[in-house]
């Protein structure tokens, strides 16, 4: 049985509700990470994936890098535009390099 290796991710997303009700988000240090969801709590549940995903997808790269994260104060924000730090883990099976 392979050991599983966990790591962890939290970059800062940032979320604007639109006029709709609905919401949207992106994640400005993972380039084309971006949700949506009907409900803050779904928007934040799918950038939680979207980072996830983000980060297996570069993992699986030749040569992968992870990003700086971003210090969420820094962060230039546009109307109704807020910040949260999205965490995601992700999980490695031993010997998932080779």
């Amino acid at each position: 049985m392979r050991k599983v290796k966990e790591m962890r991710f939290e970059y800062p997303a940032v979320f604007k509700k639109r006029e709709d009700g609905s919401y949207e988000g992106r994640f400005p240090d993972l380039p084309g990470a971006e949700v949506t969801g009907g409900s803050l709590e779904d928007v934040i549940r799918n950038a939680i994936n979207a980072e996830r995903e983000w980060m297996l997808t570069e993992f699986w790269e030749e040569d992968p890098k992870v990003p700086p994260i971003s210090d969420a104060e820094d962060l230039v924000l546009g109307e109704g535009e807020f910040v949260r730090q999205v965490a995601a883990i992700v999980k490695f099976q031993e010997g998932w390099e080779e």
